[in-house]
């Protein structure tokens, strides 16, 4: 599942609130946002295309040859014959994803019954498990490594013996559900929660997880941007 079929979307703003200019940041000599690029290139599973609020980060980007809502629009852009059925939604601010990750999202697509997939990996740090700032996500097995997501939450879940799940913000969706996904309201577990895959949930969509191995650092401040430069400069 892979070439013509997919493409990969990374949205990126310019104006964030805690870390300003955050994908032109300099990392080893590169803005974030190529770092990010280069990881989705790496991936080989389609054709890769920033959407951004900003012409400096295109530049950047492209010197280096919600956000469901951003990449809708963007797709209508990009591909407005509609040769696209599959739609990957990469974060920006992940320099460190690791490209293997963004290939696992596409496997629960293989099942027809799927609408969205997306990855989490297993919490092995015990701060994580009460951390409201780590998304879990709750879900039944459906096979090896993969999961069908019940619900999402910041709350520390579920209760019991047994691993719990970081959710990794990286979603695959096929095209028709994208375009129903951006045309639902806001929903009411969403808001409360602040996390839009419940819109979709609450919608009956389904959405399955493929379990990888690691976390890739997501960078939201200055803290987080100079342990990005440690990593990728090892």
């Amino acid at each position: 599942m892979a070439g013509d079929d997919v493409i990969i979307l990374i949205p990126a703003r310019l104006a964030a609130t805690r870390l300003p200019g955050k994908p032109l940041a300099d990392i080893g000599g590169q803005p974030m946002i190529a770092h990010v690029l280069a990881r989705a290139r790496a991936a080989g599973i389609g054709e890769v295309v920033v959407a951004s609020d900003s012409e400096a980060v295109c530049v950047a980007a492209a010197d280096h040859a919600s956000g469901s809502d951003r990449i809708f629009e963007a797709l209508q852009h990009i591909d407005p014959e509609g040769r696209a059925g599959i739609v990957v939604n990469v974060q920006g601010d992940l320099p460190t994803l690791d490209p293997a990750d963004i290939r696992a999202a596409l496997a629960p697509l293989a099942d027809p019954a799927v609408d969205i997939a997306t990855i989490a990996a297993e919490i092995r740090d015990p701060s994580e498990r009460t951390n409201p700032h780590v998304v879990k996500v709750v879900g039944s097995p459906v096979g090896p490594r993969r999961l069908r997501a019940l619900y999402f939450t910041r709350a520390t879940a579920p209760y019991g013996e047994g691993p719990l799940y970081h959710h990794i913000g990286l979603y695959a969706y096929r095209r028709a559900a994208l375009e129903r996904f951006v045309r639902l309201a806001p929903s009411a577990l969403e808001r409360r929660e602040k996390l839009e895959q419940l819109r979709a949930l609450e919608a009956g969509m389904r959405i399955d997880v493929a379990i990888v191995d690691s976390v890739p650092l997501g960078v939201d401040t200055p803290e987080e941007l100079e342990k990005a430069r440690a990593l990728l400069a090892r």
